[in-house]
């Protein structure tokens, strides 16, 4: 019992540390440029179907898991995306030539929103205070982490899309901390009329990247390297 109490004790100051140490690295949002405008790219064909991602119909989950000797004293975490952009190209009415990309930003990501935390189940059952998500999320852009400050999107973009309506592979492009990343992903697609949507998950390690998943004291608390990504995209055809 008297190990297990060293051990909280510890872990305490570990995350006062931490919270200190964030707090001297949050990113200048205002120096980051604003995601493109959506139009039409230059070298796609006039004929076909051009659709926009519609962000208040479309969610972006990135799930980071504990991990350490001590993960029982950490947290499972949830970032969310509120705002994002994104094209969908449909030349004809099959996948032939079919193209999508996606581009959010890294300081728009909300941590542990406490409603959709909470659905998740008993991994997520941990209460997080407001002020240790805010330096969490600080921690997790600065410097030693996601960099954002200097590579301030995670951008998606596909190579080649096969299969047959509903049931899509897509091998798409992850950029990300300044490198890119290339990896087949199944996705569920549904087309009506104008609209469309568009449901899938990967895993990423953040090694692949180039970033060190956050650990401290030889791995006493950590996060796994691997990051399960969930999305719900509802896009509709632009005029």
């Amino acid at each position: 019992m008297t190990e297990l109490i060293s051990v909280r004790r510890l872990a305490i100051v570990l995350l006062a540390c931490l919270t200190a140490c964030a707090a001297g690295q949050a990113p200048q949002s205002a120096d980051l440029p604003d995601l493109p405008r959506l139009q039409r790219p230059a070298d796609l064909p006039k004929s076909g179907r051009l659709l926009a991602i519609d962000p208040e119909r479309s969610s972006v989950r990135i799930h980071v898991f504990r991990a350490g000797r001590a993960a029982q004293l950490g947290h499972n975490h949830l970032l969310t995306a509120p705002k994002m952009a994104g094209l969908v190209w449909l030349p004809g009415p099959g996948l032939t030539g079919a193209g999508f990309s996606l581009e959010l930003r890294l300081d728009e990501l909300a941590l542990d929103p406490p409603a959709q935390r909470a659905a998740l189940g008993p991994g997520w059952e941990s209460v997080i205070s407001a002020e240790s998500a805010a330096a969490t999320r600080l921690n997790m852009l600065g410097q030693a982490n996601l960099q954002a400050e200097r590579f301030p999107s995670l951008r998606i973009r596909s190579l080649q899309v096969i299969g047959e309506l509903p049931k899509v592979a897509a091998r798409i492009e992850v950029e990300l901390h300044g490198q890119r990343q290339a990896l087949w992903v199944p996705l569920q697609i549904l087309l009506s009329g104008e609209a469309l949507k568009a449901s899938g998950a990967m895993v990423l390690r953040q090694s692949d990247f180039g970033i060190t998943p956050f650990s401290l004291l030889g791995g006493l608390l950590a996060v796994h390297d691997e990051l399960l990504i969930e999305f719900d995209l509802g896009a509709f055809q632009q005029r």
